[in-house]
């Protein structure tokens, strides 16, 4: 499963799905401008659909 990273040295800090350069706030955007989660994960293969669960998740706090 991945789950969400934060390191400095990585996108200025911001929050990340583990093992990419996606920030949760990418994922975020994409879904609120209408993409699918499917539409998503074509654009970014190294992307698993937990990932976008994960993000998900996150924003709910």
């Amino acid at each position: 499963m991945q789950k969400i990273v934060s390191d400095p040295k990585i996108m200025m800090g911001k929050p990340i799905i583990s093992g990419t350069r996606i920030t949760v706030e990418l994922i975020l955007e994409k879904l609120a401008a209408g993409e699918t989660p499917q539409q998503i994960l074509e654009a970014h293969p190294r992307l698993s659909d937990e990932g976008i669960k994960a993000a998900r998740k996150i924003s709910e706090f």
